[in-house]
């Protein structure tokens, strides 16, 4: 069972809209942010005979989810991988296409969790960040190698910290006198930097910065513009693509791809619409869906979620890759 500090932001909905492209016999979701597994766990649970291929970059979370998961035998397969490299996964795993994509943005709950990762500013801890902490450049090396101009602009893209420059230009002179090694040292500087009055609202003063550094380590945004096209083109007819955000960034992006594959791509005034004019994709979900008072109560993580569903209706354009296996 999903323990109550783990549990997946509005589960039953995602699980809901999820069904109706994996109740097809020989159905495959895959689920891009396995994290701890709740969400395929469920799925696994709940729809008989799916089969679920778990893509996590962290090699942490695959294990832990390997071991949750065990019990549903090679109805689950875990795939070290980055979430964009979706069609790569599939090819390995011998599949043309498959029933659904889910995608659970953002940072997992064991990743905030666990102390020596680095993501969370409540305690001390050495400033990483990565995902996959097996490669990659860290948040401390962000910090202490990046020119100001560039700081600024993590800080200001990423994080829409109102104090960017300010704060790029005091990491800049800090870190000529000690370079930056754990948390505790930056968010001293961030309580230094962000006037009082910023400090009253919004948070946590480190929220916006600690979120910043998480997404340029991971080129979280990079990595979900070319992921969500990668998810369209995995899905055949019928199959679903299901997206939870909890970032204006992400969300924003989410949208305008999710609105592309759903478009009338004709004139307005046009009084008929050709043939292979119509969009590929319809919207399941009317906008973005967000959790009941209820559920944000039980999850705090809920609050800022924001949840995305597209089904497939037409073929893709082009020779037809098959059945979903």
């Amino acid at each position: 069972m999903t323990t109550p500090q783990h549990a997946p932001v509005l589960l039953d909905r995602v699980v809901a809209l999820l069904q109706p492209a994996l109740e097809r016999p020989g159905a495959v979701l895959v689920d891009c942010t396995l994290g701890l597994g709740g969400h395929s766990e469920a799925v696994l649970q709940r729809i008989e005979g799916v089969r679920v291929i778990g893509i996590d970059r962290d090699p942490a979370a695959l294990a832990l989810a390997g071991d949750r998961l065990r019990p549903f035998g090679e109805r689950f397969t875990a795939v070290h991988a980055v979430y964009d490299e979706i069609a790569d996964v599939l090819a390995d795993q011998g599949l043309e296409s498959v029933g659904a994509v889910l995608f659970d943005l953002g940072v997992s709950s064991m990743q905030l969790d666990v102390r020596a990762r680095g993501f969370a500013y409540a305690e001390d801890a050495p400033l990483d960040m990565r995902m996959d902490d097996t490669t990659g450049t860290t948040a401390a090396e962000v910090l202490n190698t990046y020119s100001v101009p560039e700081l600024t602009r993590v800080l200001r893209d990423y994080g829409e910290e109102k104090f960017a420059r300010k704060i790029a230009r005091a990491v800049a002179r800090e870190r000529e006198v000690e370079p930056f090694t754990t948390s505790a040292r930056l968010v001293e500087l961030l309580y230094a930097e962000i006037p009082a009055p910023a400090r009253r609202t919004g948070g946590h003063p480190a929220k916006r910065t600690f979120q910043a550094l998480r997404m340029e380590v991971n080129d979280e945004l990079a990595v979900l513009h070319r992921a969500i096209p990668a998810a369209l083109d995995a899905v055949d007819v019928g199959g679903r693509v299901v997206v939870e955000s909890y970032h204006s960034l992400e969300d924003r992006l989410v949208k305008r791809a999710f609105t592309a594959a759903t478009r009338l791509d004709v004139p307005d005034d046009l009084p008929f619409i050709p043939e292979g004019s119509e969009p590929a994709f319809r919207n399941v979900t009317r906008g973005a869906e967000q959790a009941d008072e209820q559920e944000i109560e039980q999850n705090p993580r809920a609050a800022s979620v924001r949840l995305r569903a597209l089904e497939r209706v037409l073929p893709p354009r082009g020779p037809h890759r098959g059945a979903v296996r």
